[in-house]
């Protein structure tokens, strides 16, 4: 360590330059982290915070977007239903609609039509949860388009009415979109394109677009229940990919993250590449006077790790703050710990493995040159 130490503290300008590159590289981690992790809550917030274990959707239906191509019946919630391992099944019709608003600002949303009384009807946090037809309960992230207790929020080009009887307790959205939460029969006649003052074919009232499953004790088995039920079942996280634009988001996020580390081990790697050569003379005089390969590889690796921990520490403390900034601002943000402390884990891992094979060189580094020999 005295080596490792002394060559921090000479060479500082250089180092903290190195650092600087490091730390700005945490910060980007941090904000990407929180801009991937705000994707997913904004564009699966309604599900993850649902009570539902899993969901059924109708045989053959394609994965991407299926909660919008799904059309499922009574009779497939009914076959759910009679299994022992199901404790409730209940139809749930999901579909992303224009509206405006009394003062005619234009609000989209999507309706969640939910069975009165069940159980993927969420508690109100203020107000009250619907409790007849024409009725929403709508995601607290709402407020913020400016939509009040009893507003009337009215759905474009049926004209149907709907009254804002409550807000949810925490933010319910879908595709990027608030959730209004209504009695399954509104949905039917939304999703029926029934108009106010038209009446709906019977049939409509027998559809919806997914049965939502919850187990006697967890997930039930939906390989049998799809058999008994001519379904196609998912638990809930796996029915994520099946909202509007998840998994092109998550990719593409999750290639930047991964260029971002390959391009960390890189430049980490690079520098103590051009810093060995520099100082080979000196390692050389090392090995002279009886200096093992061994504690030269310990002692450049320790160098590594002791710049690489406090660059990515003050990296993440300024991507947190950075991060705390922009979550009022109302970009699709959210800081969690796992993502970060795991980015600033591979970033620091990574860096050390391209430290190390930069500093193995040392280990080729003869005695002789100290002498001059190489002149």
């Amino acid at each position: 360590m005295f080596l490792a130490l002394r060559e921090l503290a000479f060479a500082r300008t250089r180092f903290g330059l190195m650092g600087a590159v490091v730390a700005l590289i945490a910060v980007l981690m941090v904000l990407l982290s929180g801009l991937s992790s705000g994707l997913v809550v904004d564009g699966v917030s309604g599900l993850m915070r649902s009570p539902v274990d899993a969901v059924a959707f109708s045989s053959g239906t394609r994965t991407d977007s299926a909660f919008t191509r799904s059309e499922v019946t009574a009779a497939e919630r009914d076959a759910w239903a009679a299994r022992p391992d199901v404790s409730d099944a209940e139809l749930l019709g999901t579909a992303i609609v224009n509206a405006h608003d009394d003062d005619g600002t234009a609000l989209d949303l999507t309706l969640f039509g939910v069975e009165p009384g069940g159980f993927v009807l969420p508690a109100a946090g203020e107000g009250r949860v619907p409790g007849a037809e024409g009725e929403v309960l709508l995601s607290v992230s709402a407020q913020d388009e400016g939509v009040a207790l009893g507003d009337v929020v009215t759905v474009d080009r049926l004209g149907i009415p709907l009254e804002v009887v409550g807000f949810t307790t925490d933010q319910r959205t879908f595709g990027h979109v608030d959730i209004g939460f209504v009695p399954l029969r509104t949905w039917q006649e939304v999703h029926a394109g029934v108009a106010v003052g038209e009446t709906a074919d019977p049939d409509a009232y027998d559809v919806a677009s997914v049965v939502a499953l919850r187990g006697v004790d967890g997930t039930p088995d939906l390989a049998a229940g799809d058999a008994a039920a001519g379904t196609t079942a998912r638990t809930i996280e796996a029915a994520f990919d099946s909202s509007p634009g998840y998994t092109a988001e998550l990719m593409t996020m999750q290639l930047i993250q991964a260029f971002l580390y390959a391009i960390s081990a890189l430049v980490v790697g690079a520098f103590f590449t051009l810093w060995t050569v520099q100082r080979t003379r000196e390692l050389a005089v090392l090995r002279a006077i009886g200096a093992s390969t061994r504690y030269l590889l310990t002692d450049g690796v320790l160098q590594a790790a002791i710049l690489l921990a406090g660059s990515v520490a003050l990296g993440v403390a300024a991507g947190l703050g950075l991060g705390a900034l922009l979550q009022g601002t109302g970009m699709p943000f959210a800081l969690e710990g796992g993502p970060i402390a795991a980015g600033a884990a591979l970033l620091l891992g990574l860096g050390l493995v391209g430290a190390t094979v930069a500093t193995a060189r040392i280990a080729s580094v003869d005695p002789v040159t100290a002498l001059g020999e190489h002149r």
